[in-house]
């Protein structure tokens, strides 16, 4: 009974979440990065083909095997979180380039997020990597993730001022239902949790770490404004714990997967308060500097 409940209820609040997202998002967010080409581009690579390989390192550094080595390489995969906008914002970072980039990976992560699976299936599970190639599951993922998005937009599009009004509230009870999500499945396989916490909570933290650095020093060092550059790295340095929940329970149904995704989501967020200070505190001694007087 408790596993058909969390069958249910996962792909549910994640339907939740992300239609939460479409409500926030228009056509032109997805026009938008012919505005910002450059940046959108190196924060898209970073996201898809950098941190999977940071991630790759981690889980042999850290010598984490199975269903939670899967789970972690899931995690990598799966888009930015929706509370990337509010501590990009805290940081000082351009919001619009987040929404832009939260939209472009949510519709690229249907296509990538399988391909990791079933390189991961064929790495760690002693499985034919098909497993996460074949056609049902690459459905499966669009329908939580793309679905739900679309609606949200179709709304938005056609009931604007009521979507506009409730973007406050659907942002407070998205970040809800990620905390709910997260608490179903860390009770749902607490035994796994407690078995591994001490490599989870580590690996969850230094991958976090190692997200948002990438994210905002390699944009900068490829000349990347200061203000995109932290919107890189908040989308890049936190990942949608949910959707790497609800695809490990709904999709994969394996449940031992959705733990990594459990602790990170908890974790994360030290990481992410702690960048958006410092970043927020450069940003303004970085405006508060007076520019040289002229000759």
């Amino acid at each position: 009974m408790g596993s058909t409940i969390f069958a249910v209820f996962l792909p549910l609040a994640l339907a939740l979440v992300m239609f939460g997202l479409g409500l926030t998002l228009a056509v032109d967010d997805f026009a938008r990065v012919l505005r910002y080409p450059k940046a959108a581009v190196i924060a898209l690579l970073c996201q898809m083909v950098l941190l999977p390989a940071v991630c790759l390192g981690l889980i042999y550094l850290f010598r984490l095997e199975g269903a939670l080595a899967v789970g972690m390489l899931l995690l990598a995969a799966s888009p930015g979180g929706p509370s990337a906008n509010l501590f990009s914002h805290i940081a000082g970072g351009n919001v619009a380039l987040n929404i832009t980039l939260t939209a472009i990976n949510s519709v690229l992560a249907v296509f990538t997020m399988p391909l990791i699976v079933a390189f991961a299936y064929s790495r760690f599970m002693d499985a034919d990597g098909s497993f996460g190639l074949r056609p049902d599951k690459f459905a499966q993922v669009f329908a939580i993730v793309l679905v739900p998005v679309a609606i949200g937009m179709v709304v938005h599009r056609r009931y604007t001022g009521w979507a506009e009004r409730m973007r406050g509230n659907v942002k407070i009870l998205s970040i809800v239902v990620l905390a709910l999500v997260v608490l179903a499945a860390v009770a749902k396989n607490f035994e796994t949790l407690t078995e591994n916490i001490g490599k989870l909570a580590s690996l969850s933290l230094l991958f976090a770490v190692i997200s948002l650095a990438v994210g905002y020093f390699v944009p900068r060092l490829l000349s990347i404004d200061a203000d995109q550059a932290i919107a890189s790295a908040m989308e890049i340095g936190i990942h949608n714990g949910a959707i790497a929940i609800a695809v490990a329970g709904s999709v994969l149904h394996n449940n031992a997967m959705a733990v990594p995704g459990a602790v990170y989501g908890v974790l994360m967020n030290i990481p992410a308060a702690i960048a958006a200070y410092l970043l927020a505190r450069y940003v303004r001694q970085e405006h508060s500097t007076p520019s040289p007087a002229p000759n």
